[in-house]
């Protein structure tokens, strides 16, 4: 990566406190996303590198399989059950019966398409780049533009001052509080203590909107690791869901809202949670009139300063303790029982990094963490 480019990728600040160095570009980190022989591996890597970034990997997928999504209510008595077993078995759901109305997802809808109303100029200098934040313009080769995103923090904060975004700063609470939920519910079920708890500084909240006239996001390379993932149906729309079972495509139902569960919920749970890489993908609308609708993404996600790692209580029963206080690093007690952590700890900061930048539609970007 050009020292240009890098300079201008800033690192996300923490909403809370003040901003740390930038992280490390990829290129001074070891190569594995590519796996075969090394001189292979070497020549492919050179040959990828030298190619403009749309034409490293193929970005269209195959036709992916046809999936219902899970329907979890809130409001079920066996809430707890009902997560734990979409998580465990397929890391998606769609939650209904939920307190975020739809007028809200409605108006905050129409503030977001009032964004792309607006003169790139202005984008640009009301919504500067800071990495992830901010207005960005994702152009083919040839400089012309194949779509436009913003990604927002919770406070929907700009510099606008004639453009109201009341409406989606408040939907952006909304799922934001629905999330913690979520998190703390599925916490208890698997078994670990939530380590968000009640603590603004342990977590961060990004908006991500897409224009969704065509449709048309970055499954492969270019999505941010996150917690969990939330998404309201506004209308009937089908998504592409990149699972550990390959690409599935849902239908939510309207006035639901689509939960999917990230590679940090996965390593928190030391791999009893599925996941979704990167965020539902869109598909194009065919609703005769070429209308402009957006997709609206909460991710619940963390401070660049903070380390991923299994979070199992660490508990041995007294009898298979026999007077040995200490467990070892790369072992994880949980009722009374030995387990084997599956996942090294790492820097949320390098692994963001390296997720955003590097092209990694072949290989799950957890696989050099795994024990």
């Amino acid at each position: 990566m050009a020292s240009s480019t890098h300079k201008q990728q800033q690192h996300l600040p923490n909403l809370y406190g003040a901003t740390a160095a930038p992280p490390p570009t990829p290129s001074g980190q070891p190569n594995h996303h590519l796996v075969t022989s090394s001189a292979t591996a070497d020549a492919l890597s050179k040959l990828l590198h030298r190619l403009p970034p749309t034409l490293s990997l193929p970005t269209h997928r195959s036709a992916p399989s046809t999936a219902s999504p899970r329907t979890v209510s809130f409001s079920d008595p066996n809430l707890k059950d009902l997560l734990l077993s979409s998580g465990s078995k397929v890391g998606f759901f769609q939650l209904t019966s939920h307190d975020v109305s739809s007028q809200l997802a409605n108006s905050a809808e129409t503030e977001s398409l009032s964004l792309f109303e607006l003169p790139k100029e202005q984008k640009e200098s009301c919504f500067p780049k800071n990495w992830p934040l901010g207005f960005d313009a994702d152009e083919e080769e040839g400089g012309d533009e194949k779509g436009e995103s913003f990604c927002l923090d919770a406070t929907c904060s700009t510099e606008l001052t004639n453009l109201s975004l009341s409406s989606l700063r408040e939907f952006t609470r909304a799922l934001e509080k629905l999330g913690l939920k979520i998190i703390d519910t599925l916490a208890n079920a698997v078994g670990f203590e939530n380590p968000i708890g009640e603590d603004p500084t342990r977590f961060c909240s990004l908006m991500r909107i897409l224009e969704g006239l065509h449709g048309d996001d970055k499954p492969s390379g270019g999505f941010y690791p996150y917690v969990i993932g939330l998404q309201y149906q506004i209308r009937c729309r089908q998504y592409s869901l990149l699972s550990e079972s390959g690409w599935v495509s849902v239908s939510p139902e309207v006035d639901s809202i689509m939960v999917t569960l990230g590679d940090i919920a996965q390593v928190w749970s030391n791999g009893k949670l599925r996941k979704v890489r990167g965020r539902p993908v869109a598909a194009c609308l065919d609703d005769g009139n070429n209308s402009r609708h957006v997709s609206m993404s909460l991710l619940l996600t963390l401070p660049m300063d903070s380390q991923v790692a299994p979070l199992l209580t660490k508990v041995i029963a007294d009898d298979e303790n026999d007077g040995d206080d200490e467990i070892r690093d790369d072992e994880i007690g949980t009722e009374g029982k030995k387990e084997e952590r599956l996942f090294r700890s790492f820097s949320f900061e390098d692994y963001a990094w390296r997720v955003y930048h590097e092209c990694l539609l072949f290989k799950d970007p957890l696989d050099r963490y795994r024990i």
